[in-house]
């Protein structure tokens, strides 16, 4: 009854005018950014941030919120009907749903990725309604020391979903830490990492670090390798799935479902996990595994449901624990903290309108998203026409004008083009930017859990294993350190990523 009678509550905060106004108009830039091949969430995501800055805490969170899992559907539209990922978890989706737009049933792909997610964000948006105050209740239990064991296994554990180099990712979560320390320090007063520039006494901006690592790099990284895009030009007929389909379909949604819920929760985990295991099940599962890579339906259905699922129950551990468990939950945590908003167990208690009005725009937004995509999956094909030439100086402009606006400050502007240079740079080596902006988030959070811990135990290390709750999750992070290191770990990790 309780978790009815906050839905309500929710339901009421949600549906303003105003809120569903920006949860429409979150939903469809979502749409848009998954449509257009090289704009991903992230960088969309990072580049709004600005703007969002004069809205009310909810209706900002509701927007970014309909982008993330707007993009999610819309990276799965040009991944069926062009054969390029409009997003990254959308990648799996191109092997089967390009080949069956290619045999005349593009419209069943697409119903069949539309109604899978829209069934998939739903049981997702139940799952964090059911399991988030659990989770919250629990998280009462915590002290600094159990925050600061619990920020541990969280880094190490984006170390050991990221891709490419196991050594390169641990590097760059102890850049973002570095990141994350300057400016003056809180007990003495004392600037630290500053170069003697006035502008850094407060901190490195969050702003202009991730619009610069993800916003403006990914305009350099698209001018610098032109996409040749051809859409497929027949006429979507028909897009009712038959019988055949959906008897094919709704098991691996199903599995898709339960198993991105899952991996969603997981630090480290999320949407591009979830929809890459989610096909490998269903390939390792069907009775003719030859039929996927040729068209098979489930082959859709299975990936779009898991990263949908995911792309909700992600909501998890950051409104509850604090914990960011991907870069996309990283922005939206600093969104909050931009608000004044201290993410964690408090929001529920503190922000019941926030918490679950945040929830109940979740399924107004999956609801949004069949009902107004279906019909203008012509547009959204329509636009893949529009040349990167026009489309990239505008983002350019309207980032830096946003960066500037925030603060009044070219100081901004200067660190934004900095830090994409930076970003820039760190691609071309092959070093991938997102595990520095969770270092960069948590620590900050995790020096003053330290500290904190320090000074109740009078300086005592002992005090993380002597509680048995920060025991356990430093257990678990020893147990991610041990599959680190371990060989036969690193050769599968290797080979599940190529595939």
């Amino acid at each position: 009854m309780d978790i009815i009678g906050n839905l309500m509550v929710g339901f009421a905060a949600a549906a303003t005018a105003q809120n569903l106004f920006f949860c429409l108009a979150g939903c469809l830039l979502g749409t848009l950014i998954g449509v257009l091949p090289g704009i991903g969430p992230v960088a969309t995501i990072a580049m709004l941030l600005p703007a969002t800055y004069g809205l009310a805490p909810l209706t900002s969170l509701i927007m970014l919120a309909g982008i993330y899992y707007g993009a999610q559907y819309g990276g799965s539209t040009t991944a069926i009907m062009v054969n390029m990922p409009g997003e990254t978890s959308s990648v799996v989706t191109c092997l089967d749903g390009y080949q069956m737009a290619r045999q005349g049933r593009a419209g069943a792909a697409l119903t069949i990725a539309a109604l899978g997610s829209f069934f998939a964000g739903c049981v997702g948006t139940l799952t964090l309604a059911a399991f988030a105050p659990i989770l919250a209740a629990f998280s009462e239990k915590f002290t600094s020391v159990e925050y600061f064991s619990l920020m541990v296994l969280g880094l190490l554990s984006a170390v050991v979903m990221a891709q490419g180099s196991l050594l390169k990712a641990i590097a760059m979560i102890f850049a973002g830490l570095l990141f994350g320390l300057c400016g003056t320090d809180v007990n003495s007063g004392t600037a630290r990492y500053t170069f003697g520039v006035s502008e850094l006494f407060d901190g490195i901006g969050f702003l202009p670090l991730v619009m610069g690592l993800f916003g403006i790099n990914e305009v350099m990284r698209n001018v610098e390798k032109p996409r040749q895009r051809e859409a497929l030009t027949s006429p979507i007929r028909n897009l009712w799935l038959t019988r055949d389909d959906f008897r094919s379909a709704w098991p691996a949604v199903l599995r898709g479902t339960g198993l991105g819920s899952l991996l969603g929760i997981l630090p480290g985990g999320g949407v591009v996990l979830a929809s890459f295991a989610s096909y490998t099940i269903e390939k390792k599962i069907a009775r003719d595994p030859s039929r996927f890579g040729r068209g098979a339906i489930e082959g859709v259905a299975g990936p779009e449901s898991a990263n949908n699922a995911a792309a909700q129950t992600s909501f998890i551990p950051l409104l509850t624990l604090g914990l960011p468990s991907n870069v996309v939950m990283a922005l939206m945590m600093g969104a909050m903290i931009i608000q004044g908003i201290a993410p964690g167990a408090a929001v529920m208690d503190k922000r019941p309108d926030l918490f679950w009005g945040m929830v109940a725009s979740m399924w107004i937004g999956n609801l949004m998203l069949v009902v107004i995509n279906l019909p203008l999956i012509g547009i959204w094909v329509r636009l893949l026409k529009v040349p990167y030439r026009l489309l990239f100086p505008c983002i350019v402009v309207f980032s830096l004008i946003g960066i500037y606006t925030v603060n009044n400050s070219t100081t901004d502007v200067v660190l934004t083009a900095l830090f994409a240079l930076f970003g820039f740079l760190l691609v071309k080596f092959g070093l991938e930017p997102a595990p520095l902006v969770l270092g960069f988030i948590l620590g900050p959070l995790m020096e003053e859990n330290l500290r904190r811990s320090m000074v109740l135990s009078r300086g005592d290390p002992m005090i993380f294993v002597s509680r048995p709750l920060s025991l356990t999750l430093l257990v678990l992070a020893a147990a991610v350190v041990l599959l680190i290191v371990l060989p036969q770990f690193r050769k599968t990790r290797e080979t599940a990523f190529q595939e």
